[in-house]
């Protein structure tokens, strides 16, 4: 006999978390699957770009190959300052309070830093010079008030948005701020889009837009399916003949056309392709939990529930749904990669995630000119992701269906 604590007296869940776990290909899918979460939900807080939607557009630096760096001057917008919290960063991003301004050299002339503007890699080409006032590269000046100059003396005085103190600087002590910490080297490990934005930033969101839509899709889907497939399975009769007709009815129409018709009768947008995706995906849902319903109704524990006069929806949910969440888990990993690839393809036909939102399908149809051009790995990249995200998914569905399957035993199991 078991004793409590020994190996045998463990939950089924210990038991198939076990299983799991000695399937490589489903922990690499795991692996995946965490990382990716960890990236959606940090977002912007991660990212290299870190202002709504990574859109800091530089059109001087379009498709500039991965690993490209350029020095930047960070000149203060001369605007109010915006408060932003680190949760509304994480979430919206933040609207940068400088303006980015590739270069090639820079020199100091009296009250003025002049820059050699950045105009590709072609040496030959000579970029304009750029003077710019010292005082309004470091702070938000208001032109309200003109700048103030003292040549002889060497500093300005000057008022600055949301103060009404003047300031008094240096030129020498602006300089040093300037070159400590407004020109800076801007690396883009995975290059530039055509519009000169972060690729790689573009798809570290676009890992929480494929995560969206694929949670909020499964938790509608599990949700209409589970109700439908266990109302149909336990109460039979009637509430299954129209259950099952509308399953059919809806199963009978080609799933990308039901989900086009759906997001052009809801309109275009990211939170249109969450419930077009959701109500698209339930079928199947139903069919295996009504399979399931049906086979338990029957057990000895659901009659003695009724012999105990338990409502009928307290033996559904207390007794028979907390028996069929295997199932569940298995379908809502498929659903999962199935509702990644259709926003990605709903993005990729232009009706599903909008622009500027980062999404890898619209990533793809923006870039597949360049697939046999110059910058092929501007479409390579998110199909990768893609490709990447519904492996993992598909590679863990599969362990979970091994390991939470009742006829598999662990040999140190078996006891004689």
């Amino acid at each position: 006999m078991a004793k409590k604590g020994d190996k045998y007296s463990y939950s089924l869940s210990y038991h198939a978390w076990k299983r799991l776990k000695k399937n490589k290909l489903s922990m690499f899918g795991l692996l995946v699957i965490v990382l990716c979460m960890i990236v959606a939900v940090l977002g912007y807080l991660i990212t290299p770009d870190p202002t709504p939607d990574a859109n800091d557009q530089l059109l001087e630096l379009s498709k500039k190959p991965p690993g490209f760096e350029v020095k930047m001057l960070l000149r203060k917008k001369n605007e109010a300052k915006r408060e932003t919290g680190i949760f509304s960063k994480m979430l919206f991003g933040e609207v940068s309070e400088y303006r980015s301004i590739p270069f090639k050299d820079y020199k100091f002339e009296g009250n003025d830093i002049i820059i050699r503007e950045y105009t590709g890699e072609d040496e030959k080409r000579v970029g304009t010079d750029i003077k710019i006032n010292l005082a309004d590269v470091v702070y938000p000046i208001n032109y309200n008030t003109p700048i103030q100059n003292n040549v002889e003396e060497g500093y300005m005085e000057f008022y600055t948005f949301g103060s009404d103190q003047k300031l008094k600087k240096t030129v020498k002590e602006l300089r040093e701020e300037i070159e400590k910490k407004n020109i800076i080297t801007k690396h883009f490990i995975l290059g530039t889009d055509p519009s000169g934005r972060d690729l790689l930033s573009r798809l570290m969101i676009g890992t929480r837009v494929s995560f969206s839509v694929g949670f909020i899709s499964v938790f509608i889907s599990i949700f209409i399916g589970v109700l439908m497939g266990a109302l149909a399975g336990f109460y039979r009769g009637r509430v299954d003949d129209i259950i099952v007709w509308v399953i059919n009815v809806v199963w009978s129409i080609p799933t990308l056309l039901l989900v086009i018709a759906i997001t052009l009768a809801l309109g275009k947008g990211f939170w249109q392709v969450f419930v077009a995706v959701g109500l698209t995906m339930w079928v199947e849902v139903a069919r295996v939990i009504r399979g399931q319903v049906l086979s338990l109704r029957e057990k000895e524990f659901i009659e003695a529930g009724r012999a105990l006069g338990f409502k009928n929806a307290r033996i559904i949910f207390r007794h028979v749904l907390p028996n069929v969440l295997g199932p569940v888990i298995v379908i809502s990993a498929a659903n999962f990669a199935s509702a990644i690839l259709t926003e990605a393809g709903l993005s990729f036909l232009g009706i599903g995630a909008q622009p500027p939102t980062a999404s890898w399908g619209a990533m793809i149809n923006a870039h597949r000119g360049y697939i046999i051009g110059d910058a092929p790995y501007l479409a390579f990249l998110p199909g990768l992701a893609i490709m990447l995200m519904v492996l993992a998914f598909v590679l863990l569905g599969n362990g979970l269906r091994d390991a939470l399957d009742a006829k598999a035993v662990d040999d140190d199991q078996v006891m004689f």
